[in-house]
């Protein structure tokens, strides 16, 4: 698949001078490569010149690009899939390769080739409209591996909307199916279960609200998907909407009904909000509108927020509860449980702290045929077949500022993060979990005159599994500056790290980083940057010490 280019065009535009613009720019950067005490990892010497461009007019974009090195070059161009989208007042259309969508469970940004159009007369009412092929035509051959085989599919949609005083009402239609002639079956292996199939959705959804404060959303959407469109048509009529639609869906022994359902509350008052959200999806549910569906699910999820303490202290907290298997029918369920607590403290105009809390847990349920024939109570098999899969994540961001005036600027900063896994097996834990601490902390002091600034930072990680303590740690310093009203900007740092495993020390790191940036009338910016690397891995007697060093010369220019 070719990139994808897509752009608006006004036709109210269409006559006036200067709507040919072309704009656009070229790079070209060095790298020099060197390694000490091993070998090399690179090339010495690599090049690489880029550039671009693109032509507009009256909105119409021709994007180029070009890239060009000793080890590859390519060219690209956006045609291979194009699109326009041409709007005059209400009216506004999209032609070519595009993609629309009306709803999460029916037509969902699926790309398509063809026209669509969104009307919007008034304020009251939008309709939106699409006609186009979803999947081209792919025939099945044997020495073509990455090729996989299809048919033509046809789609048409309608999205219908009105608004209300408390509101908006939306109605949507989306048809679509494959074209049997469209490939040649016969070429079809045995085992190739591809079948030509359609499918109908229709769906309602709608916000309102009900009084100040209280909003009221839901969405109903239902599908029929017919498997094999080659089958001969069913006498028995479907016991649901879908017996209602007339020619628009030909029900046969592969048709099947799905649907999808969520609503939700939100309620809003002063500083705080509360809102509930139910969703519920049919096992199998699908349409060919989007790529990638998840099914067989209900979701239950809580949300509260609030600020205290005039608006200092910002609280926000949500529980959520999943689970599959709702008709159980699987051999297997799954539950999860996902909470989190969010705090946001504004103590003062120099102090404030970040904490955040959460706590995600899985509970799978495997369920033995062979257990559930030999049991001899219902109390036997409880817990061996009980899985829970517990993390907990936790993290802190304290950031204090010292001075900050006109002359200078000072502030340090830390955050620490935490998080914790652990497995279950019934009540018993199975000693694979694993906990992860990293803590950075840092100082800046910027002198505003002088242009100048300086960082001092640390950090320290530490990672806990079965058997094995991995920890690192070590400082970093970093200087930058900019010259001549800030034409030329400067920066140095250097850091070293040192790594432990069970408390021995194995690799220890020292790097080096200069930079230095030219930017000239905003379209022309010369950058160089050197690098150099000592690392010494003290498990090795020999080769364990070497040292790489890299520079970098580019320059860029841009114009408009």
């Amino acid at each position: 698949m070719g990139l994808k280019s897509s752009f608006a065009q006004d036709l109210e535009s269409v006559g006036q001078k200067d709507q040919l613009k072309i704009t656009g720019g070229i790079s070209t950067n060095q790298v020099y490569y060197s390694a000490f005490g091993a070998d090399q990892r690179r090339d010495p010497y690599s090049y690489f010149l880029s550039g671009n461009v693109n032509f507009s007019l009256y909105g119409w974009n021709a994007p180029f690009s070009y890239t060009y090195s000793n080890q590859n070059s390519a060219f690209q161009q956006p045609f291979n899939q194009y699109s326009l989208h041409p709007y005059y007042k209400w009216v506004r259309l999209h032609l070519g390769y595009t993609s629309m969508t009306f709803s999460p469970y029916t037509l969902s940004g699926h790309l398509f080739y063809g026209v669509g159009t969104e009307l919007t007369p008034g304020d009251k009412f939008k309709i939106e409209l699409m006609y186009g092929r979803l999947n081209k035509s792919v025939n099945y051959d044997s020495t073509l591996t990455s090729n996989t085989p299809s048919y033509k599919r046809m789609a048409y949609g309608l999205k219908l909307g009105y608004t209300l005083k408390t509101g908006a009402i939306e109605a949507i239609f989306f048809r679509s199916k494959d074209e049997i002639g469209s490939i040649d079956s016969s070429l079809f292996p045995i085992d190739l279960s591809l079948k030509p199939e359609e499918n109908l959705v229709l769906s309602l959804k709608t916000n309102q609200k009900i009084f100040t404060g209280l909003n009221f959303s839901f969405e109903y959407s239902t599908s029929a998907l017919t498997s094999d469109v080659r089958l001969n048509e069913s006498d028995e009529q479907a016991s649901n909407i879908f017996k209602y639609v007339g020619p628009f869906f030909n029900a046969n022994s592969s048709s099947a009904y799905y649907s999808a359902f969520n609503a939700g509350l939100q309620y809003s008052f002063k500083v705080s909000s509360l809102s509930l959200r139910y969703e519920r999806i049919d096992p199998e549910y699908q349409t060919h509108g989007a790529y990638y569906f998840t099914n067989d699910l209900e979701n239950i999820t809580v949300n509260a927020s609030t600020s205290l303490f005039k608006q200092k202290v910002n609280v926000g907290a949500n529980l959520g509860i999943q689970r599959d298997d709702i008709d159980n029918q699987k051999m297997s369920n799954m539950q999860r449980i996902v909470s989190s607590l969010n705090v946001g403290i504004n103590a003062s105009e120099k102090l404030n702290l970040t904490l955040t809390y959460s706590n995600f847990q899985s509970y799978t349920n495997i369920k033995s045929q062979y257990d559930q024939l030999t049991e001899l109570t219902p109390y036997d098999n409880l817990d061996t077949l009980d899985f829970t899969q517990i993390s907990q994540n936790a993290n802190a961001n304290i950031g204090y500022n010292i001075k900050n005036n006109e002359n200078v600027r000072q502030q340090i900063n830390m955050n620490i993060s935490y998080q914790k896994a652990a497995d279950q097996q019934g009540d018993n834990n199975t000693n694979t979990g694993s906990d992860f601490i990293n803590i950075n902390t840092a100082y800046s002091h910027t002198i505003i005159p002088l242009n100048l600034s300086l960082t001092l930072a640390a950090n320290y990680n530490r990672s806990n599994t079965q058997n094995l303590l991995t920890e690192m740690f070590g400082p970093t310093l970093s200087v930058n500056k900019t010259f001549f009203d800030k034409l030329l900007r400067s920066g140095l740092s250097t850091t070293m790290n040192n790594a432990y495993s069970n408390s021995d020390l194995t690799v220890g790191v020292i790097s080096v980083r200069a930079t230095n940036t030219i930017k000239y009338n905003k379209k022309h910016n010369i950058n160089l940057s050197i690098v150099y690397v000592n690392r010494k891995n003290y498990l090795l007697e020999t080769n364990g010490n070497f040292s790489e060093f890299t520079t970098t010369l580019g320059y860029s220019y841009n114009f408009r």
